[in-house]
């Protein structure tokens, strides 16, 4: 009787109503998974093939039937003269972005936190999230507002000053810091609210037990909100570092307009692939985008592994 009580309670603990319930709940996004991430990872093959289409059995059949050529695709983005300029430019900018997106988002964090009108807070933390949601297209209309040659506010208020008007599509020294600028501009708002998130629902027993000992603000700050923010800090560190052979299309492209002035400072990987689309295959862009996905997990599991090896309780996995 006693081992049928313990069989009967262990096949309860492996599944019960609640595990069905949470199942069915969870079901459509198992099937949104499948259909939209795991089932397209299937047109990996295209990196590894020569695709060429044929008018009979449709894309599939042209993919299936398609000759093999192993890594070729892969050698016009190494033999390339560019080579040294896209990785320099995508790896430069990435670092800067991901330090520069980490720091300045906790320090205003931090600092709006402290106010004590709750209404400034709202109008701060509204006003640092909405170029967010702004497009690059956008933003690149705002840019040639303030930077064009002949109709520039920027050059109109040189001129009434006396001195002559600038080429800024063609002064290439200026650009990484401008595009550092915008992009810390438009993504600030997004990490900020994440980590003012945090910072809010912190346990306010806490700073009280502070105030009493005598702490100050920024002895608060030190020992009880950074120790509990390194936790979605180390997260956000380590989901960046996953993008860091990636570049924001956008930036690079629109906002500089394609001027070949500015070649040198805004050629990065995903620049250089729409560039060649008119002049390499399906395959050839197919696998520059494999390469980056490749780079950017084996960058996550490298960063995730360094974090568990100094503190296990932040990593990831």
């Amino acid at each position: 009787m006693a081992e049928q009580a313990i069989k009967k309670r262990y096949k309860r603990s492996r599944w019960t109503r609640d595990d069905t319930e949470l199942t069915l709940l969870a079901f459509p996004t198992i099937v949104w998974y499948f259909l939209f991430c795991f089932l397209p990872m299937f047109g990996i093959i295209i990196a590894f093939k020569d695709v060429k289409l044929n008018g009979s059995g449709g894309f599939l059949s042209s993919l299936l039937s398609s000759k093999w050529v192993g890594f070729k695709n892969f050698e016009f983005l190494f033999k390339s003269s560019d080579l040294w300029p896209i990785i320099r430019n995508t790896l430069g900018y990435n670092i800067l972005f991901l330090v520069i997106n980490i720091v300045l988002p906790v320090i205003l964090a931090i600092l709006i936190n402290q106010l004590y009108s709750k209404r400034a807070t709202k109008v701060y933390q509204t006003a640092m999230f909405l170029p967010y949601f702004m497009s690059w297209l956008v933003v690149s209309y705002f840019v040639t507002a303030f930077l064009d040659n002949d109709k520039g506010l920027v050059n109109h208020m040189m001129m009434n000053m006396g001195m002559e008007p600038v080429q800024w599509y063609m002064k290439s020294e200026i650009w990484p810091y401008l595009l550092i600028f915008l992009n810390t501009w438009k993504n600030m708002g997004y990490s900020m609210v994440v980590y003012l998130a945090t910072i809010t629902g912190i346990d306010s027993t806490f700073y009280e037990a502070a105030i009493i000992d005598g702490a100050t603000k920024w002895q608060q700050t030190k020992y009880i909100t950074l120790p509990i923010m390194k936790t979605i800090i180390i997260i956000m560190f380590i989901m960046n570092v996953g993008r860091i052979f990636y570049s924001d299309f956008g930036l690079f492209y629109q906002v500089p307009k394609d001027s070949n002035s500015l070649f040198d400072v805004t050629i990065v990987i995903d620049v250089y692939l729409y560039r060649a689309l008119s002049t390499t295959t399906v395959g050839m862009a197919s696998a520059i985008a494999f390469l980056q996905s490749v780079l950017g997990c084996v960058t996550i599991l490298i960063a995730n592994g360094i974090v568990r090896k100094i503190d296990p309780e932040s990593a990831m996995i």
